[in-house]
C-alpha cells in the first residue's frame, strides 16, 4: 500500500460546497449564528432604531466577505505575506504617532482620504502571524535568543499601540504573540518566572499608566466609592445583568438599558443588556456559541500539518477566547474596563472585520490541508 499526499483542493468536489468555496462549515454556520443572535440584541439595546441595525448589516457584510477572501488564500501565501504584512503594520502605527487623528483624547486613527482605519486593529492578525512565521522555521522549543527576538516582535507594535493610547488593545496584542510562544513550547518553568517578573514591574507599570488608566483599577477594586461618577458603569451593568435572573426580563423589556440606566450599551456594555432581557439561560446559549467556536479552532489547530498553521491557528483560537472572557469579565465587574467589544455581538465595524479575517485564516489553514490518499 502506497500513502501519499494530495492536495485537498483534487477532492474538493467531493466533499461540498464548502471546500470548494474554502470555508469550513461547523464554524461558518456558528459564526452565523452569533451574529444573528447580536442583531437581536443590538436592536433592543439600540433603542428599536433599525437604521443602527442596516449599518451592522452592512459591516457584517463586508467582515464576511473579507473572511471569504482569505479563506481563499493558502497558507503558504499567508506565510510569504507575513513579514511584509508587519513591516506595514508597524509603519502604519509610526504614523498614526507622528500624523494620526485625535479622537476621544486617543491619538489611534489614520486618515487616508479613501478610508479612516485604526491600524492597530491589522496587528491583532499580523503579531501571531509575525511571531509563528518566526518560529516555523526555527528548531522548538524556542532557546533564550528566540524567545528574545519573538519577545521583540510582540514589544515594539504592543508599546506603540499603548502610546496612542489603547492598553486594550495593547494587552490583546501581547497574549495573540505569547499564545505562539506558549504553543511553541514555552517551558513551564520560564512561564513562572515571567509571572514573577511581570508581578514584580507592576509599580513601575501604574507610574506609566494615564491617570484614566489608574482610575479604572481603583473602580474596579471599589466601583462603590464613586457610584455616580467612574463606577456609575459598572455599578448600572451589575444591576442589569442581576436583575435578569433565569430567563430574562423579555426582548425589549430590560429596564436599565430601555430607560437610559446603562451607559454604552450598544458598544462595549450590550453583554449586560443581554444579561437583563434573556436571563441565564441567555448568557448560556452566548457561551455556548462561543465555546463551539473555540473548540472548532483547536480542532482545526490540532489537525494543522505545519508549525506555522498550528502556531497560528492556536493563537487565533485562544485570542478569540480572551476576546470574550474579557468583555464578560468587565462588564460584571471581575475585570477593569480596558474597552474590548463583546465579538460580534457590539456595534462596531473595524473590530468585526478584524475577527472575520482571522476566522477566514482558520477556514484556509481548515481547508488547504493535504489529504491521505491511498
Amino acid at each position: 500500500m502506497i500513502i501519499t499526499l494530495t492536495p485537498h483542493r483534487e477532492d474538493a468536489s467531493r466533499r461540498g460546497w464548502q471546500y470548494r468555496l474554502h470555508l469550513d462549515a461547523p464554524l461558518l454556520f456558528t459564526l452565523i449564528a452569533v451574529a444573528a443572535f447580536g442583531l437581536i440584541v443590538l436592536y433592543s439595546a439600540g433603542g428599536g432604531d433599525i437604521s443602527l441595525i442596516e449599518r451592522q448589516l452592512v459591516r457584517l457584510g463586508i467582515a464576511f466577505t473579507c473572511m471569504l477572501l482569505v479563506a481563499q488564500l493558502s497558507p503558504v501565501t499567508l506565510q510569504r505575506l507575513t513579514p511584509w504584512l508587519f513591516v506595514l503594520g508597524v509603519l502604519l502605527l509610526l504614523a498614526v504617532l507622528i500624523r494620526g487623528e485625535i479622537s476621544g483624547g486617543a491619538q489611534r486613527w489614520l486618515n487616508l482620504y479613501i478610508v479612516r482605519f485604526q491600524p492597530s486593529e491589522m496587528m491583532k492578525l499580523a503579531v501571531p502571524m509575525m511571531v509563528a512565521w518566526y518560529l516555523a522555521d526555527n528548531r522548538l522549543p524556542p532557546n533564550r535568543w528566540q524567545l528574545l527576538a519573538s519577545a521583540t516582535l510582540i514589544a515594539v507594535p504592543m508599546l506603540m499601540i499603548a502610546k496612542q493610547p489603547d492598553l486594550g488593545t495593547a494587552l490583546l496584542i501581547a497574549c495573540s504573540g505569547f499564545f505562539v510562544v506558549f504553543l511553541a513550547g514555552l517551558q513551564w518553568r520560564l512561564l513562572a518566572f515571567f509571572t514573577v517578573l511581570l508581578a514584580a514591574a507592576a509599580p513601575v507599570l501604574w507610574h506609566f499608566m494615564h491617570e484614566y488608566q489608574r482610575q479604572r483599577v481603583i473602580t474596579f477594586l471599589s466601583p462603590e466609592t464613586d457610584p455616580l461618577g467612574s463606577g456609575y458603569h459598572i455599578i448600572q451593568s451589575k444591576i442589569a445583568i442581576g436583575s435578569g435572573g433565569l430567563l430574562g426580563k423579555g426582548w425589549l423589556n430590560g429596564t436599565q438599558s430601555q430607560l437610559d440606566f446603562l451607559p454604552e450599551r450598544s458598544t462595549d456594555f450590550i453583554f449586560a443588556v443581554l444579561g437583563e432581557e434573556f436571563g441565564f439561560f441567555g448568557i448560556l446559549i452566548l457561551f455556548a456559541l462561543y465555546t463551539t467556536i473555540v473548540v472548532r479552532g483547536i480542532m482545526i489547530t490540532i489537525q494543522a500539518q505545519d508549525t506555522y498553521t498550528r502556531l497560528l491557528a492556536g493563537s487565533l483560537s485562544m485570542t478569540f477566547c480572551v476576546y470574550f472572557i474579557v468583555n464578560t469579565g468587565m462588564v460584571t465587574g471581575m475585570l477593569p474596563v480596558v474597552g474590548l467589544p463583546l465579538p460580534m455581538i457590539s456595534y462596531g465595524g473595524t473590530s468585526i472585520v478584524t475577527l472575520m479575517t482571522g476566522f477566514g485564516i482558520l477556514m484556509s489553514i481548515q481547508t488547504h490541508r493535504k489529504l491521505l490518499a491511498t
